[in-house]
């Protein structure tokens, strides 16, 4: 694998870090800011407002740049977000820096995924795609307990000033490693980017990626109460479970990307079976400290095992915008992040006990396979009378990419 894949991993750990930190920051910036907690929320959601819109608009807009130009550009945008996140002097301030922070997060995984894999060989495309997203589940290992820690004890706009500081190095790695190219897409414009995305398939893509990630969201948004009330953890052991989470989902992310190399849409029916039985099985094993971790682990595992595959899937169902198709599916990452915690709320204020919004979580698993399965219906349908069909496979060249069935 190239070093270059570094660089990547360095902006996605900055990235993760600033996205997932704001969680453990809110009471701080509530005391700080005098506002209420859930005003603080909005912060969170801010943020992801700015990942949906700033996803398939950025990376459309600079359809016609090279492609290192767009990585640090965006990742200068991100330092930027953050530094006037630490300057913010209000509550209205400090949602416009948070905004702002999140609009280059889409387009920067999505323009960075296309980048990782024409960067190795096709038979390494997903495992490419893995190593640039290990960056992601490493910081909630690693990077959001630490600059959770260092905005309790030095505040927190010193953890928006490391952040950015984080930043910094991601660019002066993206700027020495990444190779200077010129081929970012044709010179079709705006509108041509767009109409790449108008086929069924890539939009059932991007559906099943919203229902599969929903379901880890509706659960994963809840975790807390599930481990304190029906587990019986401690309050001061939920961080050190939430880490548990990462190390999982930074494992599920390497295994996933390497089984996709082998079979694509296998792995993603697979991961998100796997998925269906964790979250069916949550309730059980949330009665013990024991196998409440252990089922925290599986979350992290079955979940992330699929961001390689749809990630893939997407952009080799866009290929003439892949770049643009990439960013729209993390927007659709964040659409389940928000949807996803809605319906386990929901699940959760009609009484249906604690660990309710995992068994909502099935629904929506069970949902994303539907959407898939649909998917590969369609694509049957459109092979030729031969009975040949055009499956996504990552080791074989798009234009020869056909098994018999």
């Amino acid at each position: 694998m190239p070093l270059a894949l570094l660089a990547l991993a360095v902006g996605a750990f900055g990235i993760g870090t600033t996205e997932f930190v704001m969680m453990g920051l809110l009471p701080d910036v509530a005391d700080d800011l005098n506002i209420s907690i859930p005003s603080a929320g909005h912060l969170v959601s801010a943020y992801a407002l700015g990942v949906v819109i700033g996803a398939p608009l950025l990376a459309a807009v600079t359809a016609k740049m090279s492609r290192r130009t767009v990585l640090t550009g965006l990742m200068g945008l991100f330092v930027v977000g953050n530094a006037l996140s630490a300057l913010a002097p209000d509550n209205g301030w400090l949602l416009a820096a948070r905004f702002l922070s999140g609009l280059p997060h889409g387009a920067f995984f999505g323009v960075g995924a296309v980048v990782a894999t024409n960067m190795v060989a096709p038979e390494r495309k997903a495992r490419s795609v893995s190593l640039m997203f290990l960056g992601l589940t490493v910081a909630n290992v690693l990077g959001v307990p630490v600059a959770t820690l260092m905005g309790q004890n030095l505040g927190w706009r010193a953890t928006f000033l490391g952040v950015s500081a984080i930043g910094l190095v991601a660019i002066a790695a993206l700027a020495l490693l990444i190779p200077q190219d010129h081929e970012h897409t044709t010179a079709k414009g705006l509108r041509g980017e767009l109409a790449a995305l108008s086929s069924l398939p890539v939009w059932l893509s991007l559906g099943t990626t919203v229902a599969g990630f929903g379901a880890l969201f509706s659960a994963y948004s809840y975790i807390t109460p599930m481990l304190t009330d029906a587990a019986g953890y401690a309050d001061a052991s939920v961080t050190l479970l939430l880490a548990l989470f990462g190390v999982g989902a930074t494992a599920g992310n390497l295994l996933g990307g390497r089984l996709a190399d082998h079979s694509l849409r296998g792995t993603l029916f697979g991961c998100l079976a796997s998925l269906v039985a964790v979250l069916a099985l949550f309730p059980l094993l949330m009665r013990t400290e024991a196998t409440a971790a252990v089922a925290v682990v599986l979350l992290g595992m079955a979940a992330f095992a699929t961001g390689s595959p749809l990630q893939l899937m997407v952009m080799e169902k866009a290929s003439s915008a892949p770049s643009l198709a990439s960013s729209a599916n993390q927007a659709a990452f964040n659409l389940a992040n928000a949807g996803g915690a809605w319906i386990g709320g929901l699940a959760l204020a009609a009484g249906f006990g604690v660990t309710s919004p995992a068994l909502a979580g099935v629904a929506l698993a069970v949902l994303g396979l539907a959407v898939a399965s649909l998917a590969y219906a369609v694509d049957r349908r459109r092979v030729p009378a031969t009975g040949r069909e055009r499956i996504v496979a990552s080791h074989v060249p798009q234009e020869a990419e056909a098994v018999h069935h």
